[in-house]
């Protein structure tokens, strides 16, 4: 948990990402103007973060275009999956094409550690970022024609990427992009009327005391977008590859969010490539009705009743399971959809 208390007061501290990923092993400390590979990219604004990783608008110096720069924590750059898994469908003859593209990769020593530092196209606002403007508080819904672009390269993506032999993992709209080919080009000046000027803050503490030389001087406040209106005529990308896997290499645990779980992990505990096709399924609800079809309300026995309810009846070989589910959870909630 963040210590924020150590900290002046800033809006940017309860906001971006967390202070405690700032630690040996953590993420890289980024302040604007920095350069990274002997200076051939040069930070120019944020544009978001995750659990291990942050990204950051980049100008690539030589060959005069924006980038997005990717640095991920030192711990986990250390076998850099995402890396090996785009080095290998550069080579496959099934590469997606919707997939976003890899431009360079390099290693950076910085204050945390050693970073995997990976380049890839500009890309712009997410889908969810999107969605969530058309249905946020005057909704309107997105473009059928729209819809049926990104369900069309979304699942062309998946097959192609299924096809090379590797499941992506964790397919949502917070990992699918359109992409920036209307501002590629735009200098730095006009790059900036279209995305927003950087907001950033000093990082100092409350006692006087210099920072530790892995913490950020400055806190940027990423990109929102605002301004995007470009998704009728841009395409998609299908980004981060973090939790990507091999066909018959499921790992043991998988990163997702709770109401995205598949049926098969609620009721064997095992899943396959074809958790893909799950969340893509959950992911063109979402574009159509702007929310996910799913909530997650109290626990797995809630979400696993919404699916049936939801969906069909379960299997013949995962019924006993629900039977338990359902006997366990009368004695916590009488109320789940489904139970009766």
């Amino acid at each position: 948990m963040d210590n924020l208390d150590l900290f002046k007061l800033s809006n940017l501290l309860h906001t971006q990402e967390k202070m405690s990923r700032y630690q040996q092993g953590g993420f890289h400390p980024v302040r604007l103007g920095d350069t990274f590979k002997d200076g051939r990219y040069k930070i120019h604004h944020k544009l978001g973060w995750g659990g291990f990783s942050t990204v950051w608008l980049a100008r690539d110096q030589l060959l005069k275009r924006w980038v997005s720069l990717k640095i991920t924590t030192a711990d986990s750059s250390k076998s850099s999956r995402e890396l090996l898994i785009h080095q290998a469908l550069h080579k496959s003859r099934a590469k997606p094409h919707h997939l976003v593209q890899l431009l360079d990769a390099f290693a950076h020593q910085g204050p945390n550690g050693k970073h995997q530092c990976l380049v890839f196209e500009l890309l712009g606002p997410t889908v969810d970022t999107v969605v969530a403007d058309y249905y946020g508080g005057d909704p309107e819904p997105l473009e059928a024609t729209t819809i049926l672009r990104i369900t069309r390269q979304l699942l062309q993506t998946l097959a192609a990427l299924h096809k090379a032999g590797y499941a992506h993992g964790d397919v949502s709209g917070a990992n699918v992009a359109f992409t920036a080919r209307g501002v590629s080009e735009l200098s730095p000046k006009s790059m900036l009327e279209v995305i927003g000027v950087p907001k950033s803050e000093n990082l100092v503490r409350r006692d006087g005391k210099a920072l530790a030389p892995g913490m950020p001087k400055q806190l940027v406040k990423a990109t929102g977008w605002d301004d995007w209106i470009d998704e009728d005529e841009e395409d998609i990308r299908l980004i981060d590859l973090g939790e990507a896997f091999p066909h018959g290499a499921s790992p043991a645990r998988l990163a997702e969010p709770s109401e995205l779980k598949v049926p098969e992990r609620i009721f064997t505990g095992k899943f396959d490539y074809r958790i893909d096709l799950w969340r893509a399924g959950c992911m063109i609800y979402t574009l159509v009705i702007g929310k996910r079809p799913f909530q997650w309300l109290w626990d797995v026995d809630y979400l696993a009743a919404q699916m049936i309810h939801f969906v069909e009846d379960l299997p013949d070989e995962w019924r006993h399971k629900w039977a338990e589910m359902k006997e366990a959870a009368g004695r916590k909630h009488e109320d789940i959809p489904g139970t009766v």
